[in-house]
């Protein structure tokens, strides 16, 4: 069985898209949106070299919500596979859950109900160990919410947190006693890696 690291997409390895304009901030549905964050690349080279297998798990409700298609979704995956392998990044799995419990109007409404891949459910997760043949043991969900932590308690394996000085919300997961808690977190991905190799 191999080791895993799992990430989010948006916060952690791609930074979020802000219009000034209409004052919006949203995910990257578009591949010239998609923006690499500083430590990313350099931090999921520093897992791969050490023998991880490299997976992206991500939720993307924009379809469920009537906001983006489906096809936008995939478009913008498959392009961030392809700008991560120009910098030396093999990305071997990525899942995505497009679903939402909710919806909006113009919804597909195929994608409007209750999941088990959405997290803080582990379906992401648990999809992408069976498939590398994962050790959740050994394994890693690195992301840059409470919902990827959850995640990642629901599916047994370690957890980082790529904890920005401004997301001023993730504070009390750093210290102290905490079920949510992470395992290690630091600023970028490369910082949150380097202390994956220390644990």
């Amino acid at each position: 069985m191999n080791p895993v690291a799992i990430f989010d997409r948006d916060g952690t390895i791609v930074d979020v898209v802000r219009d000034e304009e209409v004052g919006v901030t949203s995910v990257a549905f578009h591949p010239r949106q998609l923006h690499l964050l500083r430590g990313a690349v350099e931090g999921m080279l520093l897992l791969e070299q050490a023998g991880f297998a490299i997976a992206i798990a991500t939720n993307q409700p924009g379809p469920a919500k009537g906001q983006v298609s489906a096809d936008a979704v995939r478009r913008t995956n498959g392009a961030l596979i392809a700008l991560l392998l120009e910098h030396g990044v093999h990305v071997q799995a990525l899942e995505v859950c497009m679903h939402h419990p909710v919806g909006s109007p113009g919804a597909d409404p195929t994608l409007v109900k209750q999941c088990d891949c959405r997290k803080p459910k582990p379906g992401l997760l648990t999809a992408i160990l069976a498939k590398l043949d994962g050790n959740p043991a050994a394994s890693w969900m690195i992301g840059d919410s409470t919902a990827d932590l959850e995640a990642g308690r629901a599916a047994g394996v370690k957890r980082g947190l790529v904890f920005s000085t401004q997301r001023c919300e993730l504070c009390p997961l750093r210290s102290g006693p905490n079920s949510l808690g992470p395992d290690v977190h630091g600023p970028t991905l490369f910082d949150v890696a380097q202390a994956i190799l220390a644990f």
